[in-house]
């Protein structure tokens, strides 16, 4: 008799959970910071990273996916479907007015909007933008605010109440309690909201610096990086041309090149392993090839202890059933950064390197590599600092497996789409959103999804429309490119067409006028 009871409490309890499924798709953006185009194995990477890599050959891979540059300004836009100049969250070097201030009220973040189809949303991890989560729509929030210490935290906020500090030495690890939040939330969802819809965004600090990871998983690349960034990054080339990428030219490394800001105090305190300009491998002493390839050892091991805490997301979804009816998005917030500082704690010269008293960052060389095949870093405006991996995978929603997308499309389009998915109409709005629904995209590509995309961070601008692009870094001319056959960035057409580079010009300035006269309203 008791277990008569037992059997039917659980087929009773199975029941109320899976009785009314949700009427919409349920979302998870997991977004990387300071990951590289080619920093995934499906990417053309020989870090390992079976769990996305599993996604894009279920999915897709877009191969002209774009972000803003830099970190605030992309979160800013997958949030809000507008450039971050619209909504204060970026300034325009050059131009009077422009701010990183208050996000206007005609701007309300995804959790607001997705509101109105009951979806639940949760937000875990990295932020950066005002305010706090939860005060901005997210029913529940982990918010990692300390981006300096990923073994002891000092800053950290639970529903935007603050945590007490983590202290050194009792096993926390940034990564993994991204995940474990994650896994906290999603199944308090099945237990108590499992007929809603939910929108989770995780965002994870790895591999921004410092470069910090587990020894078990910096041991795994030990010996990897020891033939240098040049063979690494073309071998990366190499295994995108096998992997049936478009082809591309590689683009050639500028030697003289280094971290966009320049802390000459703080590189002496690394030691004379540190190298912050991209090189020839033979021209670096035995120390610096050491020191560097220990580096990138450590940057491979964040990413793949990465994929290791998305694999445990990924089977959560899987046993409570939501695997396939979940659209899955993933990419980076920037191209891989070249900056070398010390913050945080500072850097013990002493200590293991990649352990918390250490305090090493990508730099030049290896992040040339990480946005293979692409030239220039994080900040800048060029392909290496713009261009991002996105994997999408929802097999209820996409009918390709293993298919590539190439049409040039924007973290400003996220929010659109998913509106479109939850079948919500956008009130109209003081600003029209200048981002587009990719579920076209998702079916096939399309030829005029924008008429136009645009740029501009620190001083760093471009604009691209019909394959031109025009593209100038701080202080410096006007560049051209016809990125329908050049990618990469090689030839330089300004002088040859003066008239398209001058119209292209003509086209940033009009949209950066507007985008200043936007953020006054």
């Amino acid at each position: 008799m008791k277990v008569s009871l037992i059997l039917l409490c659980i087929f009773l309890q199975n029941t109320q959970l899976n009785a009314t499924p949700p009427k919409h798709p349920n979302i998870l953006v997991i977004l990387a910071d300071d990951l590289g185009y080619s920093d995934l194995g499906c990417y053309g990477s020989e870090i390992k990273t079976p769990n996305l890599d599993a996604l894009a050959t279920n999915g897709l891979r877009f191969t002209n996916f774009y972000n803003t540059a830099r970190c605030w300004p992309t979160r800013a836009s997958i949030l809000t479907g507008y450039y971050p100049q619209q909504i204060r969250r970026d300034t325009l070097k050059g131009k009077s007015g422009g701010m990183r201030g208050k996000r206007p009220s005609w701007a309300p973040l995804a959790p607001a909007l997705l509101k109105k189809a009951d979806y639940r949303s949760y937000h875990i991890g990295k932020w950066h933008l005002p305010s706090k989560p939860i005060a901005t729509g997210f029913d529940r929030s982990y918010y990692l605010k300390d981006q300096s210490r990923f073994f002891s935290p000092t800053t950290h906020y639970l529903d935007d109440q603050k945590l007490p500090p983590v202290k050194r030495g009792t096993g926390f690890y940034g990564t993994i309690e991204l995940a474990n939040r994650t896994l906290e939330f999603l199944e308090e969802h099945e237990t108590n909201y499992s007929d809603s819809p939910f929108f989770t965004y995780l965002a994870f600090a790895a591999p921004h610096f410092p470069l910090h990871a587990l020894p078990e998983d910096i041991a795994k690349y030990a010996e990897t990086y020891t033939s240098g960034w040049t063979h690494t990054r073309k071998a990366r080339h190499q295994r995108m041309v096998e992997l049936s990428f478009p082809k591309v030219e590689l683009s050639p490394v500028l030697p003289n090149l280094g971290p966009p800001y320049h802390f000459p105090e703080q590189l002496k305190i690394l030691g004379s392993g540190e190298v912050n300009r991209p090189l020839p491998w033979d021209q670096l002493t035995k120390e610096q090839q050491t020191f560097q390839a220990k580096k990138m050892a450590i940057h491979a091991a964040m990413i793949d202890r990465m994929d290791h805490e998305i694999g445990r997301v990924i089977a959560h979804l899987k046993k409570t059933d939501r695997f396939n009816n979940t659209l899955i998005l993933f990419l980076s917030d920037n191209g891989a950064s070249a900056e070398i500082m010390v913050r945080g704690d500072g850097h013990d010269p002493t200590a293991p390197l990649g352990s918390a008293p250490t305090y090493p960052c990508l730099g030049p060389g290896w992040s040339t590599t990480a946005n293979t095949p692409f030239k220039k870093h994080k900040t800048w405006t060029h392909e290496g600092g713009i261009s991002t991996p996105l994997i999408a995978h929802w097999p209820q929603g996409l009918d390709g497996k293993n298919k590539f997308r190439h049409t040039p499309a924007h973290v400003i389009d996220l929010l659109p789409t998913f509106l479109n998915i939850a079948k919500i109409k956008r009130d109209t709005s003081i600003v029209a959103s200048p981002g587009k629904n990719l579920l076209p995209v998702f079916k096939k590509d399309q030829k005029n999804l924008h008429q136009d995309l645009w740029w501009s961070h620190d001083g760093h601008n471009a604009i691209l429309k019909d394959g031109w692009k025009a593209v100038s870094s701080f202080k410096e001319p006007w560049e051209l490119y016809h990125l329908s056959n050049d990618r990469s960035e090689t030839t330089n057409l300004a002088k040859k067409h003066p008239g398209k580079l001058k119209s292209l010009v003509a086209l940033w300035n009009k949209s950066a006028d507007q985008f200043l006269a936007d953020s006054k309203k």
